[in-house]
C-alpha cells in the first residue's frame, strides 16, 4: 500500500508539473482562430483607412544566440538563515551546458543533460543537508514565443527516525527527504515547443480576408498572405494589390496593419486579420466592420446687407470663387398642370371644327332663299300683278336643215324650237302698279 501511495503521489506530481500557468488561444490540435476583437470603422469616401493588427507575439527575430531563446532555472526561497530570500541556483539554455552559481552546490545538484530533448527537467540534489530546506521552484522560459511557467515543489528534511515521504498540502507537493540522502524534485514539461526545434519562419503566417456585405466567413476573399521569410502573396486585380498594402516590415514590428487608400463605396465589408504562428501555438483572429461614409458638406450663411459698405480686401488672404447653386426641385404637379393646358388647347379646336363643319352643312341643305320687299316698308306681292302677254311677239318658226353630226344635238334643237322663250317686262308691270 505504502509503494501504491507513493506511485500514485508521483503520477500527482507529474501532471501538476506538465500543466500550463499560461493561456493560449488555440494550440495545433485546434486550428480555429480564436476571435479577439471585433471593431467597427467608418471612414469618409476618397480617404484612407487604417486596420490596426499588432501582436508582440507575432514578431519574429533569427536566432543568432544558439537557440538561447529556451531556458529553463531552479530558484530557492530558503530562510534557513533567519530571512526569507530566493537565491538561483542554476540554468540551463536549450543550446548551452547548464550552469551552477553557487561553488557548494557544483557536483551536488545537476539537471538531465537531454532537458530539452527529452522534456524532464526535474533537480537532483545529492547528499541533502539542513540548509537546502525551503521552497523550490521549476522556471521555464521561451522569450521567443513569451511563455513562462512555473513548477513549485517544497523539500522538508526529515528528524531524525522519520522516514521519506511525498503528500500535497493544497498547493504544491511537498517532499519529506532525511539528511544525507539524494532526492529528485521532479519537472516535466513534454510539450512539442520545448522539445523540439522548429523552423520559425516557416510556421509563421498572417493573411487579411475581405467579406464583402451578406458574404459568410467560409466564402471570404483572400487578399494578401505574409511569411516570415519575407514571402509575400497578394490576390485579387492589380488595382486592388495597389490600394491594398501591409507593411515590409511587419514581422519584424509585430505591426501587420492593413492600409486601404482611395476608399470607395465597393471597399464596404468585414476585413479580418489571421495571426498563425504554429510553433508557439498562437491563433487568432481580428474582424473589423469597415463602412464608407458621403463626405460632410459644408453649410455657408450669407447674410445680404443694402446699406452696409463691404470691408477692404486683405491681400495677404487668398479667396477663392464662391458659387452659389440654386437647385428647384421639380414636382409631378407641374407636368400634369402642362399636360392640362395642351390638353385644353386641343380639346377647343376640336369643338371649333366640329361647329364649323355643322354650319357648312346645314347651309348647304337650306340653298339659297331670297326675300324680295317693296321700297320703303310695304312688302310687295307678285301675285297682285297681272302679266299682258299682248306685247309678246309669236315666234316665227322656220324649218332649218341642219346636219347633226350626233342625236344629242338633234335632240337639244328639236326642244329650242318646241319652246319658244317668253320675254316679261316686270319693271313695266311695277312702274304701272306704282303709277295709278
Amino acid at each position: 500500500m505504502e509503494q501504491l501511495a507513493k506511485l500514485l503521489l508521483w503520477q500527482i506530481l507529474l501532471q501538476q508539473s506538465s500543466v500550463c500557468s499560461y493561456s493560449v488561444p488555440a494550440d495545433a490540435s485546434n486550428p480555429a482562430s480564436v476571435v479577439v476583437s471585433v471593431l467597427n470603422i467608418s471612414a469618409v469616401l476618397g480617404s484612407q483607412a487604417v486596420l490596426p493588427c499588432k501582436s508582440h507575439r507575432m514578431v519574429w527575430t533569427q536566432d543568432r544566440l544558439n537557440d538561447r531563446q529556451r531556458v529553463v532555472h531552479w530558484d530557492l526561497l530558503s530562510s534557513y538563515y533567519g530571512d526569507s530570500r530566493m537565491e538561483r541556483l542554476c540554468d540551463m539554455y536549450s543550446a548551452g551546458d547548464q550552469r551552477v552559481y553557487s561553488s557548494y552546490n557544483q557536483g551536488r545538484i545537476l539537471m538531465p543533460e537531454n532537458a530539452f530533448a527529452d522534456g524532464n527537467f526535474s533537480l537532483v540534489i545529492k547528499g541533502v543537508a539542513e540548509s537546502d530546506a525551503g521552497t523550490y521552484s521549476c522556471n521555464l522560459h521561451h522569450h521567443y514565443c513569451h511563455l513562462y511557467e512555473t513548477v513549485k515543489i517544497q523539500l522538508v528534511i526529515a528528524k531524525r527516525g522519520e522516514e521519506a515521504s511525498e503528500y500535497w498540502d493544497g498547493e504544491k507537493p511537498v517532499l519529506v527527504a532525511p539528511e544525507g540522502s539524494t532526492v529528485t524534485l521532479p519537472c516535466v514539461n513534454r510539450n512539442h515547443i520545448w522539445t523540439e526545434r522548429h523552423s520559425e519562419e516557416e510556421q509563421q503566417v498572417v493573411h487579411w480576408d475581405r467579406q464583402p456585405p451578406g458574404v459568410p466567413h467560409d466564402r471570404a476573399d483572400r487578399l494578401v498572405d505574409l511569411y516570415a521569410s519575407g514571402e509575400r502573396r497578394s490576390y485579387g486585380p492589380l488595382f486592388l494589390r495597389q490600394k491594398m498594402n501591409v507593411t515590409r516590415s511587419a514581422f519584424a514590428l509585430g505591426d501587420f496593419s492593413l492600409l486601404i487608400s482611395h476608399l470607395e463605396s465597393a471597399d464596404e465589408g468585414t476585413y479580418s486579420c489571421h495571426l498563425h504562428h504554429h510553433y508557439c501555438g498562437l491563433h487568432e483572429r481580428r474582424i473589423y466592420h469597415v463602412a464608407v461614409t458621403e463626405p460632410a458638406r459644408e453649410r455657408k450663411v450669407v447674410n445680404l446687407t443694402t446699406h452696409s459698405v463691404a470691408p477692404a480686401a486683405d491681400p495677404n488672404v487668398v479667396r477663392g470663387h464662391n458659387v452659389i447653386n440654386v437647385i428647384i426641385p421639380e414636382s409631378r404637379m407641374h407636368f400634369f398642370q402642362q399636360l392640362g393646358y395642351i390638353l385644353a388647347t386641343l380639346l377647343l379646336f376640336l369643338v371649333l371644327l366640329i361647329i364649323v363643319v355643322l354650319v357648312t352643312r346645314k347651309r348647304r341643305q337650306r340653298g339659297y332663299e331670297y326675300n324680295v320687299k317693296k321700297y320703303g316698308e310695304k312688302d310687295v306681292n307678285l301675285k297682285e300683278f297681272t302679266v299682258d302677254t299682248t306685247d309678246l311677239t309669236p315666234h316665227k318658226s322656220e324649218d332649218i336643215r341642219l346636219d347633226y353630226k350626233n342625236n344629242i344635238l338633234k335632240e337639244k334643237a328639236e326642244q329650242a324650237r318646241s319652246f319658244p322663250a317668253k320675254n316679261i317686262d316686270l319693271d313695266k308691270d311695277f312702274r304701272k302698279e306704282y303709277c295709278k
